[in-house]
């Protein structure tokens, strides 16, 4: 900016004892009263643009800094809550997530129905979101009290063996209050007989209800077997979304 005023030669007398005079100005005083000179209203018009962009510029900037100091503040494998919108949450199997929960230890806490926790879920991808909750190891943790919409679907994929009926399939949601052993909240079951050429049993579980959770509430998905086929994002997912009723 300075070299734009020292570029424009002509006038440049009248410019200098036109900031002189614009120096010597209280802040906020009005344009009009600086000056009779059309150039001097001129550049102090001009002058006041260019400090407007920068303010603005300098605005967007603070915001945009801010945001990146609070992702990366977050301990890892946590995703920051988000601050616009209503509380939701759709999670999808992760493909590695089944060798990874079956190396993991049984909760003494959980029936032997449901004895496996599924603690991998993919939270940041197309199929995924996680808004104005916090997801960690498998959990959803409630941050705003209310009513909510709790889901969840798993695909299991069970190898059968001829006309021999496949396991009992069980799914379960777990609600676990601040400083308390989880709670079942719902609890899916199939049996089923495949025929006897099919290479594989495949069936799904879906449950979901209305509860009231308060802050601090975590939500997790526990199952009887993991006979899972986690290759589809689109089959086995979990997920809750407050509602205001």
């Amino acid at each position: 900016f300075p070299s734009q005023l020292k570029s424009q030669a002509p006038g440049s007398a009248e410019e200098l004892r036109c900031l002189q005079v614009l120096n010597q100005q209280p802040e906020g005083s009005s344009l009009e009263k600086l000056s009779s000179s059309q150039g001097c209203l001129k550049l102090a018009s001009t002058i006041k643009a260019y400090v407007a962009t920068v303010s603005r510029d300098r605005g967007r900037m603070r915001e945009l800094l801010v945001a990146w100091r609070s992702y990366f503040n977050t301990s890892e494998g946590q995703l920051p809550p988000k601050t616009a919108g209503k509380p939701s949450a759709h999670l999808t199997l992760r493909p590695q997530s089944l060798a990874q929960d079956g190396r993991s230890q049984h909760s003494g806490n959980l029936s032997q129905s449901c004895r496996h926790a599924i603690t991998h879920w993919g939270h940041s991808s197309l199929h995924s979101h996680v808004q104005n909750m916090t997801y960690r190891a498998g959990r959803l943790r409630v941050e705003q009290p209310g009513k909510y919409y709790v889901y969840s679907q798993i695909y299991f994929r069970y190898r059968g063996a001829g006309r021999d009926s496949g396991p009992q399939l069980v799914q379960c949601i777990q609600w676990q209050p601040a400083h308390s052993p989880p709670v079942l909240l719902l609890k899916g079951v199939g049996t089923k007989c495949w025929a006897p050429e099919a290479d594989y049993g495949l069936h799904a579980l879906y449950q979901g209800g209305l509860f009231e959770l308060k802050a601090g509430d975590e939500l997790f998905v526990s199952v009887s077997s993991l006979a899972i086929d986690c290759n589809d994002a689109a089959a086995s997912y979990f997920g809750a979304f407050r509602l205001d009723l």
